[in-house]
């Protein structure tokens, strides 16, 4: 890689960290779809490592998990013990396992879409429209790594804090998990399916010129 594709490309990652950072501390970051908001903070991670390669796409995940512990840390709700091991919220503190729930399944989020791109543009061969399918997929597979890891890392490793702390449970708590998974986590991927689709197209053709 010559110093000019270089430049180029920490020029991007820094623009797609300012844009994660904008996301995670502005409304910016969320859609409203009349039932919930789909957070679309982790799709700049997505893009970002379709781009420039996983290992730019690392570095934005921990970026995303940065913006996530501090938030967590210094504007906290009745949860954020499972993403701050700084903070105690009632009689629930975070520990080691929330700089795990916080910051490893976002560094995968870009990773795993990466490797789903080019898995998918590999076994599409020569069929038309490949590259869409390929960035639909990888949306989809970024956007659900980080649902999946992180709320199942919560029930193992803060299950029945998180229970007690969310809905005053202390049996069904991964009911309430799966409930989240469904309800949030699908519309997010599709969310992000489709804005992965759309920017990441165009941002090829301008690199591409």
């Amino acid at each position: 890689m010559n110093i000019e594709n270089k430049t180029r490309n920490l020029v991007l990652a820094a623009v797609f960290a300012a844009i994660i950072v904008i996301l995670a501390f502005t409304p910016l970051g969320y859609i409203p779809l009349g039932f919930m908001n789909a957070t679309i903070i982790h799709v700049p991670v997505i893009i970002g490592a379709i781009i420039l390669g996983p290992k730019y796409g690392g570095f934005l995940g921990m970026v995303f998990g940065l913006t996530s512990l501090w938030k967590n840390t210094y504007m906290p709700n009745p949860t954020s013990f499972v993403f701050s091991p700084f903070i105690k919220v009632g009689e629930y503190g975070g520990n080691f396992g929330s700089l795990i729930i916080c910051m490893v399944p976002r560094i995968l989020v870009g990773i795993v879409a990466y490797y789903v791109f080019r898995a998918v543009i590999k076994a599409l061969g020569s069929k038309t429209g490949k590259r869409t399918i390929a960035l639909a997929a990888a949306g989809v597979a970024g956007s659900l790594t980080n649902t999946l890891l992180v709320m199942n890392l919560i029930y193992f490793l803060f299950g029945k804090e998180y229970g007690q702390a969310a809905k005053g449970l202390t049996d069904g708590i991964y009911s309430v998990i799966l409930g989240i998974i469904c309800i949030n986590g699908i519309p997010e991927a599709i969310v992000a399916g489709i804005l992965t689709v759309a920017v990441s197209q165009a941002l090829l053709k301008v690199m591409n010129r």
